[in-house]
């Protein structure tokens, strides 16, 4: 993935969990020498913030005062992201049950969306003023956090394909999970996240859909990097 031009603008990078959003957002970033954000790992740690301050995750006003207290620092070189929370180094503690169980409801407060989207829309105007161009990965990204975004990818797969990579990837990090477990989670989240009032996760009107169910990791990197090659936003030489 080495002389692949850089990016010149932002990439968004929207779907469903399972799809391989942030393996394959990491790794085109790379090929691009361009910056990454994964907006999910930040209401994972409001999340985490709000799990550790005792509050029921579904009381937005509770909710919104933890998310305002928070101070989160997440990092966009996409060799080593990684996220803390209020100091405290928090990237493997947002992928643990308890917050992949909250993170939903939390994620859905009106308030928490709003304070991140404008943090996270400063991140990418950082990005692109610095280095020229970032790869954004997220459930509303096309259609709330970056909708003029040159290029914007909804990544898709079948839910049994996402549950089996979703459970590998736990067991490979130590985190014990089945398959039948997952796709219960992956289901529930769905539906969840696709029925919110708020930001519901749905394809950008002007997004390309790439189904993953079929293709390996290095065959959706190449299926972005034709997208990117296409749109003109790659600087060579």
């Amino acid at each position: 993935m080495v002389g692949q031009g850089q990016l010149r603008g932002v990439v968004a990078l929207d779907g469903p969990s399972g799809t391989g959003k942030s393996t394959v957002a990491k790794r085109l970033a790379m090929a691009l020498d361009a910056r990454y954000l994964d907006t999910g790992s930040m209401y994972r740690a409001v999340t985490v913030a709000v799990l550790r301050a005792g509050v029921d995750p579904a009381d937005e006003a509770k909710v919104a005062e933890v998310a305002d207290n928070a101070v989160l620092v997440v990092g966009t070189d996409p060799g080593k992201p990684g996220i803390t929370l209020d100091g405290d180094d928090v990237s493997a503690e947002i992928r643990g049950p308890e917050v992949t169980l909250a993170v939903s409801p939390v994620s859905a407060a009106r308030h928490v969306r709003d304070l991140l989207v404008a943090q996270q829309r400063a991140i990418i105007a950082d990005a692109v003023d610095h280095v020229g161009g970032i790869v954004v990965e997220g459930r509303d990204i096309g259609t709330v956090v970056s909708p003029d975004a040159p290029l914007k990818v909804y990544l898709t797969a079948s839910a049994d394909a996402r549950a089996a990579r979703r459970t590998k990837q736990d067991n490979a990090a130590g985190r014990s999970s089945t398959v039948d477990a997952v796709l219960k989670d992956v289901q529930r989240r769905d539906n969840y996240d696709s029925s919110r009032a708020v930001s519901p996760l749905r394809p950008a009107a002007d997004a390309v859909e790439v189904d993953t169910t079929e293709l390996d990791l290095a065959g959706t990197v190449d299926a972005l990097l034709d997208l990117v090659h296409r749109r003109g936003l790659r600087v060579t030489g």
